[in-house]
């Protein structure tokens, strides 16, 4: 068997960390490896480190906000000429994976915060505070109004 054989018949992933399990050591490197990849492609093809020379945060930032456009744009140009699943499919897919917070819970948190900041700077009652709370809340456009009574109940 040669050398050159020899060498691609194995591969060490090591790790410092001597409490991981082999799985788990292969799980990071596979997921550091997409990382790699990325970072990889902005700088070889993209011009990541060669096309802006500025000294300026923001417009170092502002490159490297405008390559990570552009590689967003040509995966998405490849999912589509690769992937059988619509946009719309992929996006429902990324939903699920994340946490979701309703509009009712939103305004619930802002108003909430409002209430809580009208109080302290204006020094007021609970009593003041719950009547200024029934007319802001009465000023909403009945949407809104529904919205903030369904968290309410939800809360």
């Amino acid at each position: 068997m040669s050398a050159a054989k020899a060498k691609k018949d194995w591969l060490a992933i090591i790790s410092t960390d001597i409490s991981l399990t082999e799985e788990e050591i292969i799980r990071i490197y596979v997921e550091h490896w997409d990382i790699e990849v990325f970072f990889k492609s902005c700088k070889s093809y993209l011009g990541l480190v060669k096309e802006c020379r500025s000294l300026s945060c923001d417009v170092l930032a502002a490159h490297v906000s405008i390559v990570f456009t552009r590689y967003m744009m040509l995966s998405v140009t490849q999912k589509r000429n690769t992937d059988d699943r619509t946009i719309c499919e992929l996006f429902f897919c990324l939903l699920d994976e994340l946490g979701d917070i309703t509009f009712s819970q939103s305004m619930r948190i802002i108003l909430d915060a409002l209430m809580d900041t009208v109080m302290e700077y204006f020094q007021i009652t609970e009593q003041q505070l719950e009547e200024f709370t029934a007319s802001f809340v009465q000023r909403l456009s009945k949407c809104m109004q529904a919205a903030l009574e369904y968290a309410s109940v939800a809360a």
